[in-house]
């Protein structure tokens, strides 16, 4: 059973990971786990803990570690953003038939505004990217 647990864990910090060494293999049979770095997936930095040298094996499992939890996080975000426009869609449909007169007066001035600026963001970026698209004139 104990086979079965992988070399390293990490434990999931604001950004990144406090990173273990797992040891099975020692007289009681016990798991130990022993902290060999930070990871930080933001900067793609690792601390080794203490005085510690990292391994090049450490070393690589912790970097490729974080380009994992990067792709992952990058995905999440593009999920909220679907889940987001999911909700929009909802609250439109919530406007338009449930919402009494209170409820919209406490809500429009602040939708209005945050969509406003979602829009001005959107409209800005998109142009941006078709300026990189478009070729250069002759």
């Amino acid at each position: 059973m104990s086979s079965d647990l992988p070399e390293y864990y990490f434990r999931i910090r604001e950004n990144g990971a406090a990173v273990f060494r797992v040891d099975t293999e020692n007289r009681q049979r016990r798991i130990e786990m022993e902290e060999i770095a930070i990871a930080n997936v933001r900067n793609g930095n690792i601390k080794p803990h203490g005085d510690r040298k990292l391994t090049a094996e450490e070393t690589a499992v912790i970097t490729g570690w974080i380009a994992q939890r990067s792709a992952i996080l990058a995905q999440r975000d593009v999920d909220d953003i679907h889940r987001a426009v999911d909700h929009l869609n909802l609250v439109t449909q919530w406007a338009q038939s449930k919402a009494s007169d209170p409820q919209l007066e406490e809500v429009t001035d602040t939708l209005l505004l945050a969509m406003h600026d979602l829009r001005t963001v959107l409209v800005r970026k998109k142009a941006e990217r078709l300026m990189k698209t478009e070729p250069e004139p002759e």
